[in-house]
């Protein structure tokens, strides 16, 4: 498919992607095929600022709500789901398809292919949990940082299950995890355009601060109190999840909730953009 192309627009949260992905949709009649990691889950709605009902319904997207919170999917799933439906999509006719790229593991797998990850033994998996549960967070990031210092670099530390699996990784196979978030490089058989979007930063902090008090007055608080039951899946192990579940459990007052979530965002908008400007074949677009 030499004349066909895939346009991914990723960038920070907040940024602005769900209205340029629809502007690009229009213009070049496609669907938007989302990457995002978390939208994929019906019951994370306004925690993960799915498109409104007016924006799905102006544009066919494709990942949004469609499993259920209790399915475990990966980005090499994502891989293998994704790129059969841009094939299919091309053979029906499409020359240019819109993806609105929010989580990097997900895009860089569309873009390059991902290393697989060995399988990790449930006895592994066990114990690491259960000094998870009872002994803290810091002390299995403190590990990860003496057996694996690039990957304790490269993990999001404040996400207890990532650290946990980086700390799977090196202790099941001697390697980093940083060695399996290589890349294989695998040819597609259609061109890839990147565009990465920014802002200014204060800009950008203040889309962030805007849209959580959104995400309050939307019913972020009951959208988590429903998922209570699942808090120890992976998949709510997420900003604006896990603070909210923290105020349910009497551990923080509301207000420190919301800060902390702005907060939390903000670092981890900045994480996505120290991803992308190491990543290669990126074009940049300031708003």
């Amino acid at each position: 498919m030499p004349d066909k192309r895939l346009i991914i627009v990723t960038g920070p949260t907040a940024v602005g992607k769900t209205d340029y992905c629809i502007t690009l949709a229009r213009k070049y009649d496609s669907p938007v095929i989302s990457c995002d990691s978390r939208q994929i889950y019906r019951q994370m709605k306004i925690g993960t600022a799915v498109p409104s009902d007016e924006e799905l319904a102006a544009v066919r997207h494709y990942f949004i709500r469609e499993l259920d919170i209790t399915t475990p999917y990966s980005a090499g799933q994502y891989e293998i789901d994704a790129l059969a439906l841009v094939r299919r999509l091309f053979t029906e006719g499409h020359d240019t398809l819109i993806m609105a790229g929010g989580s990097s593991f997900y895009v860089e797998a569309i873009r390059h292919g991902l290393s697989t990850i060995p399988d990790t033994p449930p006895t592994l998996r066990q114990e690491l949990s259960s000094l998870l549960k009872s002994n803290g967070l810091q002390s299995l990031a403190d590990e990860l940082r003496r057996l694996d210092p690039k990957g304790w670099e490269a993990v999001d530390r404040q996400n207890g299950q990532r650290v946990l699996r980086a700390l799977e990784v090196v202790r099941m196979t001697g390697r980093s995890f940083t060695a399996f978030r290589q890349y294989e490089a695998k040819k597609r058989e259609f061109s890839i355009k990147t565009i990465c979007l920014d802002r200014p930063r204060e800009e950008l902090y203040r889309r962030i601060d805007a849209r959580v008090d959104a995400m309050i007055e939307e019913g972020l608080i009951e959208e988590v109190r429903k998922l209570v039951p699942y808090k120890g899946l992976n998949a709510l192990h997420t900003v604006g999840y896990t603070e909210i579940f923290d105020y349910l459990d009497n551990k923080i007052p509301l207000e420190e909730a919301i800060r902390l979530i702005k907060r939390n965002t903000r670092h981890y908008a900045k994480k996505q953009l120290s991803w992308w400007r190491r990543a290669e074949d990126i074009e940049w677009l300031f708003l």
